[in-house]
């Protein structure tokens, strides 16, 4: 059996080592000073074990996917000027960063030589856009023109939610907790007790990670945090893969059915357009299904976990949902 043939700051995937890539190596990590710019806002770092779950989002949101090394200072203003322009944008757009000589497996799964390459990702289906460090006018080409043209794209096939944000990427950590349910953004610190249903949920396994959360709830029914995260699991294991535009049409087509108007609101809460979930669901008890009642407000409290227990959308659905029942 031929020996399998790993990838190194400069080599190529072809073996040929490449001197001028050794001399722009630094030993700064993003966002230490002389280091490529950290993650943060809408810019995410994906590895081997979140890569499925960054493509499972972009069915819910277009994903620019930058391939490159961030160890190599040819290549972070490039990483910059991507980062700036997505992160100006609020969410229409997410750029993925993964680290191809640390998971050369996934540039052999893109057929690229090296770094940097730029693809975008849209309901799971990737398209090159750039192999190569590209010049001045190109890479503002890409900002200018590229970018909008594939958000453009991406609402008529009916991905027009909203990426999670991730964190100031001028902070000292670069990482928060967005109000949106993407599994792939970056994390703080997780406690011990959480350990199993993050690395499930990072997996892509999101029902495990569900049941995970669940005992940890179990034995600490006020952990708040995996209160949350379970909220989100148990969104992402049933509406992750969904496609968006028959969720749409079905719900549009049966006003009536509570399913189909459950299934749609998922896929707003995954999109991060979470008011418009509270209110699809809110206006469905209004118009008179009082029968209802019961399987809205536990998908509603379930949604209730994910935002921030101060999120005025979540107080202002909260009273609205306590009128309607009672």
């Amino acid at each position: 059996m031929a020996q399998q043939q790993e990838f190194h700051p400069g080599l190529s995937l072809a073996g040929a080592v490449d001197l001028e890539s050794l001399k722009h190596q630094v030993k700064a990590e993003p966002g230490q000073a002389g280091g490529a710019p950290a993650a943060g806002g809408y810019v995410i770092d994906t590895t081997e074990n979140t890569f499925q779950a960054m493509v499972q989002t972009s069915a819910t949101f277009p994903i620019l996917l930058l391939l490159w090394i961030p160890t190599d200072d040819r290549l972070f203003p490039m990483a910059r000027t991507l980062g700036d322009a997505v992160n100006k944008l609020k969410g229409q757009i997410q750029l993925s960063r993964i680290d191809i000589a640390s998971y050369p497996s996934i540039a052999q799964a893109f057929q690229v030589q090296g770094a940097p390459a730029l693809f975008a990702l849209i309901g799971g289906r990737p398209m090159p856009i750039l192999q190569g460090l590209p010049g001045d006018d190109e890479l503002k080409q890409i900002v200018d023109q590229v970018i909008p043209k594939l958000i453009s794209v991406a609402a008529q096939s009916g991905v027009n939610g909203t990426a999670p944000y991730s964190g100031d990427p001028d902070s000292a950590d670069g990482a928060g907790t967005g109000d949106g349910a993407g599994a792939a953004a970056g994390a703080d610190v997780v406690p011990p007790e959480h350990q199993e249903a993050h690395q499930l949920a990072a997996q892509g396994d999101y029902a495990g990670a569900a049941a995970a959360y669940e005992q940890v709830l179990q034995a600490n029914p006020n952990d708040t945090l995996a209160a949350r995260e379970r909220a989100k699991a148990l969104l992402l294991a049933r509406s992750a893969t969904a496609d968006v535009r028959e969720v749409r049409k079905t719900a549009a087509d049966r006003p009536d059915d509570v399913e189909a108007q459950l299934a749609v609101a998922d896929v707003d809460m995954i999109g991060g357009q979470i008011e418009d979930a509270f209110s699809r669901l809110l206006d469905y008890l209004a118009d008179g299904h009082t029968d209802q009642v019961e399987p809205v407000r536990e998908r509603l409290l379930e949604y209730f976990m994910i935002p921030e227990a101060t999120d005025e959308r979540v107080k202002r659905a909260r009273r609205r949902l306590a009128t309607l029942m009672y």
